[in-house]
């Protein structure tokens, strides 16, 4: 009896952005492990040698990632970077849009240009990356784009009027690139990270991580590999049926 040959995946390169630490580097780490599938990670972020030294890394880890350095909030280099990396590999199959920056205060004080920049460098370059990306895993008819929000995009926060609007501008982009692309093989989904352990919570004291972690549901602060695990799946081969989606991994907080 003659057995079918079991198709094979290809290997699949993936942009990361912002991939230089926390987050972003616990998702390209996850995303390039040998264990995670065939998958070829280019490390993006404005910074050469943290995307190096994570590239030793997920190399020495017996994995796959180059490096390309582009500040998103440029948005014809971002473009450019995203267009040269799908053409050194011939083919782009994973965009997650992790880069981000803050610049609070409170509605009242914010200038316009706190405001523009924290809009440009979290939405636009989504947006930017997105139409970029997409014109490439179209001829592989075959894409999956993350989109990294905050549950400060669905529930607001003080004194983040310029951050919480970016991020909840994810969402909308994100469904509307879903129903858009869903024909042609491209799925889109948003992972709207809660309270997570990170450089700048660590310096939170004491008693306000206590109060942080009384508001969730599984009596702790997220990790950086949390994330990572659900962008993980929503980026793997048995995810195909999963699009305009919000995941919120935060704990409990919010329940959405």
């Amino acid at each position: 009896m003659t057995q079918t040959p079991t198709e094979t995946v290809p290997t699949r390169v993936a942009i990361v952005t912002g991939a230089s630490r926390g987050i972003g580097r616990a998702i390209a780490q996850r995303l390039a492990s040998p264990a995670g599938g065939l998958r070829h990670v280019v490390l993006m972020a404005r910074s050469e040698a943290p995307l190096k030294d994570l590239q030793a890394q997920i190399v020495g880890s017996g994995g796959k990632a180059s490096v390309a350095v582009a500040d998103v909030a440029d948005s014809k280099a971002l473009a450019s970077a995203i267009e040269k990396a799908a053409a050194d590999h011939g083919r782009l199959d994973i965009l997650v849009n992790n880069a981000g920056i803050t610049k609070d205060g409170l509605v009242l004080r914010m200038s316009d240009e706190d405001w523009a920049a924290v809009i440009q460098t979290n939405l636009t370059s989504a947006f930017v990356a997105c139409r970029a990306a997409a014109r490439a895993m179209m001829k592989g008819r075959f894409g999956r784009i993350v989109n990294i929000s905050s549950t400060s995009g669905l529930v607001g926060n003080a004194g983040q009027a310029n951050y919480a609007a970016a991020k909840a501008g994810l969402l909308g982009l994100t469904k509307t690139i879903a129903r858009e692309l869903g024909g042609k093989g491209i799925t889109a989904n948003v992972v709207a990270p809660g309270f997570i352990q990170t450089d700048m919570t660590e310096h939170l004291p004491a008693d306000i991580k206590e109060k942080i972690t009384g508001m969730l549901a599984v009596g702790r602060l997220g990790t950086v590999d949390d994330i990572a695990a659900a962008v993980a799946y929503v980026t793997s081969e048995d995810a195909g049926f999963l699009t305009g989606q919000t995941i919120c991994v935060d704990g409990g907080m919010t329940m959405c």
